[in-house]
């Protein structure tokens, strides 16, 4: 997994969010766009749940492993676990245990529902392969004990929902006092 530097403070997070603006992973929108309309399903869909609105804004930030525009795909697909690493200092350990957690929750799906598989877009089918396949029975139950289950899952369905080029979001302006209240409750 690559080392990335987490990043320190909010100014940080919004500063990486603004850097994924044109970054693509193979996807119909951009890494911004994608986490944007990802935040803003959760907000329609759990609207006193702040956090897990924010962790579906940076859910996908541990794709890009340099500062600038371009997109370092991180070929082993952990993602997810170099995102938590990237925001656990920022935004406290929920929203990075959120962030770590979503592809497990893909994987999941993809074992405990008929008919997932067939949802996800093919780069998210391609990358499962090497994010472990779908769930095995132990990880199955595992997951179905974890106290946070219920905000994976609306995460991972959020994140599969958000890909719409044409969708019409709040942009990052409107999060950064969310995100400046995450961080702030974290430290309390």
């Amino acid at each position: 997994m690559p080392t990335v530097p987490p990043l320190a403070d909010t100014a940080a997070v919004v500063a990486r969010l603004r850097a994924s603006t044109g970054a693509y992973d193979h996807e119909p929108v951009d890494i911004l766009g994608h986490c944007l309309q990802c935040a803003a399903a959760l907000a329609a869909s759990h609207p006193d749940d702040e956090q897990l609105q924010v962790a579906g804004l940076v859910h996908d930030l541990g794709w890009l492993a340099t500062d600038t525009h371009g997109v370092e795909v991180v070929l082993d697909a952990r993602h997810d676990r170099v995102g938590a690493a990237l925001v656990r200092d920022a935004l406290g350990p929920r929203v990075a245990r959120l962030v770590g957690g979503h592809v497990e929750a893909k994987r999941y799906l993809v074992a405990a529902e008929p008919g997932y598989a067939a949802t996800l877009s093919p780069r998210s089918v391609a990358t499962l392969s090497f994010q472990g396949g779908p769930s095995d029975a132990a990880e199955i139950a595992r997951f179905d004990r974890d106290p946070d289950r219920d905000a994976l899952l609306a995460l991972r369905r959020a994140d599969d929902a958000a890909k719409d080029p044409d969708a019409v979001v709040p942009g990052l302006d409107v999060w950064i006092r969310v995100i400046e209240r995450v961080a702030a409750a974290a430290r309390a």
